[in-house]
């Protein structure tokens, strides 16, 4: 199959999973500022996304998409090394006008995640998984796996070396930020639709986008961190 055996179609398995993980992040972001607004609000969203058939089947898709977006990833940054020779060190220059986090998206990628492991043990664990796991224990634990809110203020106010976890989010949210940032122009240039005229829009339109995404999460973050 060629988008398994073929390095194209490596590119585009990878730009697919790709923006379809950046449109989660937006509905993510989205659906976390609902905490700044209304603590009902947001766990109505919570208990909603909680653990029935559609969320379940929902996680699974995500999982599958990170776990392919990532495993690509190492088979393409296997590859390109492969490409360059035995002597990675021959050519010391750098590109001109390359960014940093363009030449090191792996490293970015492996930042996420760390990150990624991070906040599964810090809310999936303790939300989703806990009423599959326990349903009867779920429903009599405090706060409540339902309680979405809750567990925002403990993570990241009242838990104890509540900074330290912090701290770990917020570098997990630049990392996103950067591959976010370069990965949607470079997926929609992979696909086709990018060109001579479109190409410099792309990169705005990134920018932007992953900009917007990603002041959503720190804007939670910092309230919750401060103020709890």
């Amino acid at each position: 199959m060629w988008l398994i055996n073929s390095s194209i179609g490596r590119k585009v398995v990878m730009s697919v999973t790709g923006l379809s993980l950046i449109l989660f992040l937006t509905f993510h972001a989205s659906m976390n500022v609902v905490a700044l607004i209304s603590a009902e609000g947001y766990n109505m969203i919570c208990e909603f996304l909680g653990a029935n058939w559609y969320a379940v089947v929902a996680t699974a898709g995500l999982a599958l998409l990170a776990a392919l977006h990532f495993v690509f990833a190492i088979i393409l940054t296997l590859q390109n090394k492969k490409a360059r020779g035995s002597d990675p060190y021959e050519v010391t220059a750098k590109p001109d006008k390359v960014e940093w986090y363009s030449q090191n998206m792996f490293l970015l990628g492996c930042i996420i995640f760390i990150g990624l492991c991070l906040h599964l043990w810090d809310f999936w664990s303790n939300m989703m998984w806990a009423e599959l796991k326990d349903p009867v224990a779920a429903m009599a634990s405090i706060p409540s796996p339902s309680d979405g809110y809750a567990w925002i203020v403990y993570n990241f106010h009242d838990r104890p070396g509540a900074v330290v976890f912090v701290i770990l989010y917020l570098v997990w949210f630049c990392a996103i930020w950067l591959h976010m940032n370069h990965g949607f122009w470079s997926a929609i240039q992979t696909l086709g639709w990018s060109g001579k005229i479109w190409h410099n829009r792309w990169q705005c339109i990134g920018f932007i986008w992953s900009t917007i995404v990603i002041l959503m999460f720190f804007a939670v973050l910092v309230k919750f961190a401060i103020w709890g």
